[in-house]
């Protein structure tokens, strides 16, 4: 069956400091392939703090897209971009003077002419009230949209900030969430600063080198990474960022928004036994990720990240966390991404891994499930 692409802009009023109170268009593509005559099933994808939606969700590379495998299964995929990523609006960071002062000598030899300098709006961008009033615009665009009362919901990495709060705050809303590779602080602050915007800077860039380098550290296993898929993802990435692929070295920099979060913790996880009460949940990582488990454990409790914590600390029985072999925190595009997909298309369907909607489980390269020891 065909899957129809349809690009939406939904209209929001932006509650980003920076451009509080102005209409802008939150950007969402939509892969649908629902079949007909059939009720739509909407699924939401959201992205991490460095990687646009479509270049994790819909890399248009062998088969690497994790929207076109759901929505082969019948699914009406959805992918949204924050604002300051993707293709979604990046307020005061198309000024390369907002980049972190510690990485503006990156910036050579493009943009041409450009000196060094302060900031010229000296504060970070976005923040937790402001992306989780993003995601419920969206969300209601996809209710009304699809005619559905509830979402079911698909996060990868930092995405954990905004869709499990949400889904806590708004269980009505949420029919269930897929963490991949959440990150989790365990102790981290409950409350907001008490003044926003938070000094400091939009603009956090990253090169390809360290991209590579950084993703190779997590990939010690043989055939992890397909030959060209360092290329892909990357080029992925820039496809993404207009701007920032004009910054640098000939090959681009990444523009990542530098956003202050909070309001995601263990306490948070546990409220009212939503996650895993009414919310079921599934949470997937890889063996080699070290950015979602700390160690050793980082003295600022901010920065101080464990899935298995996440598993505890959720209160409701309807929960299964599931542990990937030969896999790290870019594993959407390594070997285990097949089975990532077909993970998540039985958990879709059934809400469960391996008939049981609770427990510890390991997945070996073949897809293969057992009990964690």
């Amino acid at each position: 069956m065909a899957i129809v692409t349809t690009d939406h802009a939904v209209p929001h009023t932006s509650t980003v400091p920076a451009n509080a109170g102005e209409p802008v268009q939150l950007f969402v593509r939509e892969r649908n392939g629902t079949p007909p005559g059939q009720p739509r099933r909407p699924v939401l994808a959201l992205h991490g703090r460095s990687v646009p939606v479509l270049a994790g969700f819909d890399l248009q590379h062998e088969s690497y897209s994790w929207a076109a495998a759901l929505a082969h299964a019948g699914y009406d995929v959805f992918m949204m971009d924050l604002q300051g990523s993707g293709r979604s609006p990046r307020p005061m960071m198309d000024d390369p003077h907002n980049v972190s002062p510690a990485q503006q000598a990156l910036l050579t030899p493009r943009p041409p002419g450009f000196v060094p300098g302060p900031p010229t709006y000296p504060f970070q961008l976005t923040n937790s009230y402001s992306d989780r009033d993003e995601l419920d615009t969206v969300v209601e665009f996809i209710r009304a949209e699809c005619g559905v009362d509830q979402v079911d919901f698909i996060g990868w990495s930092a995405a954990a900030f905004t869709m499990g709060p949400y889904a806590v705050n708004n269980p009505d809303k949420v029919a269930s969430l897929f963490l991949l590779a959440p990150i989790f602080p365990p102790l981290g602050t409950s409350s907001p600063p008490p003044t926003l915007p938070l000094p400091g800077f939009p603009t956090f860039v990253g090169g390809k080198t360290g991209f590579d380098a950084g993703w190779a550290a997590e990939a010690p296993c043989e055939g992890q990474r397909a030959p060209g898929i360092v290329d892909a993802a990357w080029d992925g990435i820039m496809e993404n960022d207009l701007i920032g692929s004009t910054w640098g070295p000939l090959t681009g920099l990444n523009r990542i928004r530098n956003f202050v979060r909070w309001g995601w913790n263990a306490a948070t996880a546990a409220q009212d036994g939503v996650l895993g009460g009414s919310v079921p949940l599934l949470i997937a990582y890889g063996e080699h990720d070290r950015q979602v488990n700390t160690s050793p454990p980082n003295p600022n409790v901010e920065l101080n990240f464990s899935v298995p914590a996440l598993y505890e600390a959720v209160a409701g029985s309807h929960k299964v966390m599931v542990k990937l072999a030969c896999a790290g925190h870019s594993l959407v595009w390594e070997m285990q991404h097949k089975n990532v997909h077909n993970l998540s298309k039985h958990w879709l369907k059934h809400r469960s891994v391996d008939g049981q909607t609770q427990g510890v489980f390991d997945m070996n390269t073949e897809g293969d499930i057992t009990p964690a020891p």
